[in-house]
């Protein structure tokens, strides 16, 4: 089993399907992450490679210094090839220029396991100190999202038992 941050990953859980695993990673981050990465949607944990769970790692601990990803568009029917004098690297600068002018990597801000549980447990205090109708609801131990409370109220109170102040 690979081990990252504290969570286990198991071995024969494909790679996008496992990195649910962290809490605050579903689905859709975690095919962006593996296409960010390089990692093939049919990969399975035990088969990605040592640079492949360091680079996870690095990127899981602090995606906010992550280097930015290098997007390579693809041509249009109108393409025409730049000639061979002009530098790749002036053309990569040229790009990466113009993709920070389009918009911010969605993956920047993400935040797992202890920092995606303090937003959670920051957003229900918020609630209750202002005095709104779910903080109140969480107050007292009771569903919040409008489910019945005839039948199933027990469940929720014994659910909800966990005090979310700190």
């Amino acid at each position: 089993m690979v081990h990252i941050l504290g969570v286990q990953l198991p071995d024969y859980q494909l790679a996008r399907f496992a990195l649910t695993a962290f809490y605050g990673v579903g689905h859709k981050t975690a095919h962006r992450l593996c296409a960010r990465l390089q990692i093939h949607d049919r990969c399975k944990v035990r088969s990605l490679t040592p640079h492949q769970i360091t680079e996870l790692a690095s990127f899981l601990a602090s995606p906010s210094t992550a280097p930015p990803l290098l997007r390579v568009p693809l041509a249009g029917p109108s393409f025409k090839a730049a000639p061979p004098s002009v530098p790749a690297q002036d053309l990569r600068n040229a790009f990466l220029a113009a993709c920070k002018k389009g918009g911010a990597d969605p993956l920047k801000s993400l935040k797992i396991e202890s920092e995606a549980k303090r937003v959670v447990k920051d957003n229900i205090a918020h609630q209750r100190m202002i005095g709104s109708y779910v903080g109140k609801r969480h107050a007292m131990h009771l569903p919040v999202r409008g489910q019945n409370t005839q039948t199933n109220a027990r469940t929720a109170r014994h659910l909800n038992k966990v005090d979310r102040w700190g």
